[in-house]
C-alpha cells in the first residue's frame, strides 16, 4: 500500500525547508531531491505545510472510499469534532445532511468514542499508575514507537477516539458496518491502515472539500451551530481539552499539556532520563492541538479563534450514546523501531572534517542545511540521508576559494563591473595591463578612471558579447578584449589579454620581411641588367630567369 504521504521530486529546488522544519529529520536529501524516510516519519504534517513548491503529496482515499459506498449498505463517517472549526458556519446536523447526500448510511462525531476514551483515562488514574500519556494522537503514537519505545509503558493503552468510535459504531449497528474517519490529520490514515478492522478508511477535511465540491454539495448554514448539553468531549481537539472532560480526581496526580512535536521529544527525554513522575500528560504533535491540525491550515483560522469555536460548541455533560466500554478498547502499543547504529565519535570526526570542519570555529551550527548542528548533519551524511554539498558556508568558502584561484592565477585580466560601470572586481593582471595600479586602489572606483567606457556602454545597451584587438595608446599595450554581460546578475564580465610583444614581435618580422623584400629587388635589379648583357648568349635562360626571380619575390611578399 502506498505511504500515507510522499515526495514528487521533480521539481525539488534544494531549498532544505522540509528538513528545517520536521522536528525528526525523517527526510533524505539525495540527488538533489528530498524524499520522506517513511520508516522514521511520524506524519505531523509539517513538510506538507511547509514545502514552497507544494511537493509533499498525501495520498488520495477518496477512490476507496467510493468503492466502500458502492459495495456496502451501511458505511458511516466518524467526523472529528475540529470540523466546528475547520467548516464553521455549519453544525453536525449540515455536516451530516452533506454527508448522507455523498452516500453515507449516517455521520457521528469522533467526540463519542473520546467520551470513552477520557472514561478509560479516568479509570487508570486509580491504578496507581506512575505516569500516563494520553493515547488520542497517532503522530505522537508513531513518536513513542519508533523513537521513544522505552517511554511505551507509559502510553494509555487504550484505543484512540477514532479507533474507540469504529468499535462503537461497530458493537451498535452491527460487525459488517464500514467506517470511515473524517478529519485534519495525516497520520490518521495510517492509523486506519492498520486498524481496519475498526476504521476502513479515513479522510482528510480537504478530500471531503474535494468530493462535495466535484458534486456540488455545500453543508447547510446553521445561524446557531446545534448545541447538546451531552457534548462535553467536543473540547477534545483544543489544547488541555482531554483534561478539561476528566475528573482529574486524584490529587496524586500532576495533569501536564504537551503540545508540539520538539515539546513532546524533550518532554519524553526527561522521561527517559527519570525526571518526570506521577503525572497524566496530555500529548499531541500539533500546537494548539487538533484545531491546529496539519489540514487546518487551508481555512487560514487561528489556534484561539478555532478554540474558541469549540469551546461554544461543547456542552458540560458526556456523550450517552455510547455501547463500549474500557474492556473494549484495550490495546497494547508495541513498538515501531528500526534500531539504526549510531555513527561512532571517530566516524563523526572524519566526516567533519571532510566537511571542512575541522575546527569548532568552523561548525557554525546555523541551520541552513535543515540540521540542528553540524554534528547532526555529519550524522545524516554517514547514515545516506544528506550530503556534504548541503552546507551552505561550506558551498560559499568552496566558491570563493575557486574564485579566488581563478582570478588570481589567469595570465590574463579580469574585471567586473556593475550596470553603473563601477569596477566590482579587479585582479592584478589587468593592473598590470592598465598602469601597475593596485586592485584595493580602483575597486569601487568608474571604469573611466582606468580605460574608455564606450565598449561597455555598448555591452549594455547593444552586443552583449563582443570580442575586439586594440591599442591602449595611454599605456602603450595591445590587448584582445572580451565583454559579457550577465543579465541574471546585472554585471559586465571583461577578459583582456595582453599582446602586446606578440605585436612587437610581429612588427619586427614585418620589418625583416620588408628588408628582405628591398634587399630582393636589387638584387632582381643587378641581375636584369647582367641578363641583359648576356641575353644573347643566353636566349630563352634570361627569361626562366626573370620567371624565378619573380616567383621569389612574391613569396617573400606572401610570407610578409
Amino acid at each position: 500500500m502506498q505511504y500515507c504521504l510522499s515526495s514528487d521530486t521533480k521539481d525539488c529546488r534544494n531549498c532544505y525547508k522540509c528538513i528545517r522544519h520536521c522536528p525528526i529529520k525523517a527526510i533524505s536529501f539525495k540527488d538533489d531531491k528530498a524524499s520522506i524516510i517513511k520508516e522514521d516519519c511520524i506524519l505531523c504534517g509539517r513538510c506538507y505545510n511547509v514545502c514552497p513548491q507544494n511537493l509533499k503529496v498525501i495520498r488520495n482515499d477518496l477512490p476507496k472510499v467510493r468503492r466502500l459506498l458502492q459495495d456496502n449498505e451501511r458505511v458511516i463517517a466518524s467526523l472529528a469534532p475540529s470540523f466546528i472549526s475547520y467548516y464553521s458556519g455549519t453544525d453536525i446536523s449540515g455536516m451530516r445532511s452533506a454527508l448522507k447526500k455523498l452516500g453515507f448510511y449516517d455521520a457521528e462525531e469522533t467526540a463519542v468514542g473520546a467520551t470513552i476514551v477520557k472514561n478509560a483515562y479516568d479509570e487508570m488514574l486509580k491504578e496507581d499508575r506512575d505516569i500516563i500519556i494520553s493515547s488520542c494522537c497517532h503522530a505522537i503514537n508513531m513518536l513513542i514507537k519508533r523513537h521513544h519505545p522505552d517511554c511505551l509503558p507509559y502510553l494509555a493503552d487504550v484505543l484512540s477516539p477514532m479507533l474507540a468510535h469504529g468499535k462503537d459504531l461497530k458493537l451498535r449497528y452491527g460487525e459488517d458496518t464500514k467506517v470511515v474517519f473524517i478529519g485534519p490529520c495525516i497520520a490518521k490514515k495510517d492509523e486506519s491502515d492498520k486498524n481496519s478492522s475498526l476504521v476502513e478508511a479515513a479522510l482528510t477535511f480537504e478530500e471531503l472539500d474535494r468530493w462535495m465540491d466535484e458534486r456540488g454539495i455545500i453543508p447547510a448554514a446553521a445561524e446557531t451551530p446545534e448545541y447538546i448539553e451531552k457534548s462535553k468531549a467536543r473540547l477534545f481537539p483544543t489544547n488541555g481539552g482531554i483534561l478539561r472532560t476528566m475528573k482529574c480526581e486524584s490529587d496524586q496526580y500532576q495533569y501536564l499539556v504537551c503540545d508540539g512535536v520538539e515539546n513532546a521529544v524533550n518532554t519524553l527525554k526527561d522521561i527517559e532520563a527519570g525526571k518526570i513522575h506521577h503525572c497524566f500528560i496530555e500529548m499531541s504533535s500539533c500546537q494548539g492541538s487538533c484545531v491546529n491540525g496539519p489540514l487546518m491550515a487551508g481555512r487560514k483560522q487561528s489556534i484561539m479563534a478555532g478554540t474558541m469555536m469549540v469551546n461554544s460548541f461543547a456542552g458540560k455533560e458526556d456523550f450517552d450514546c455510547f455501547k463500549a466500554e474500557r474492556s473494549d478498547i484495550n490495546t497494547v502499543y508495541r513498538k515501531d523501531y528500526v534500531n539504526v547504529k549510531e555513527p561512532s565519535p571517530y566516524e563523526i570526526d572524519q566526516m567533519l572534517k571532510k566537511m571542512g570542519k575541522e575546527n569548532m570555529s568552523a561548525r557554525l551550527n546555523c541551520g541552513c542545511c535543515g540540521y540542528d548542528s553540524c554534528e547532526a548533519k555529519a550524522c545524516a551524511i554517514i547514515r545516506g540521508n544528506a550530503n556534504i554539498e548541503m552546507c551552505l558556508p561550506y558551498l560559499m568558502e568552496k566558491a570563493a576559494s575557486l574564485s579566488d584561484k581563478i582570478v588570481s592565477n589567469t595570465p590574463n585580466g579580469l574585471m567586473v563591473l556593475d550596470n553603473d560601470l563601477n569596477i566590482q572586481l579587479i585582479n592584478r593582471p589587468m593592473c598590470r595591463i592598465v598602469g601597475s595600479v593596485s586592485p584595493e586602489a580602483v575597486i569601487g572606483t568608474q571604469v573611466t578612471a582606468i580605460l574608455d567606457p564606450f565598449d561597455y556602454l555598448d555591452a549594455l545597451q547593444g552586443e552583449r558579447v563582443f570580442m575586439k584587438k586594440e591599442y591602449l595608446s595611454e599605456y602603450d599595450k595591445y590587448v584582445e578584449n572580451t565583454v559579457v554581460y550577465d543579465e541574471k546578475f546585472n554585471v559586465l564580465i571583461c577578459e583582456m589579454r595582453d599582446i602586446t610583444k606578440a605585436e612587437q614581435d610581429a612588427l619586427k618580422e614585418k620589418e625583416m620581411a620588408d628588408k628582405t623584400l628591398a634587399i630582393t629587388d636589387e638584387v632582381i635589379e643587378k641581375n636584369m641588367k647582367t641578363v641583359h648583357e648576356i641575353a644573347s648568349l643566353l636566349g630563352e635562360t634570361a627569361a626562366e630567369t626573370k620567371v624565378a626571380l619573380m616567383a621569389l619575390k612574391e613569396t617573400i611578399r606572401n610570407e610578409k
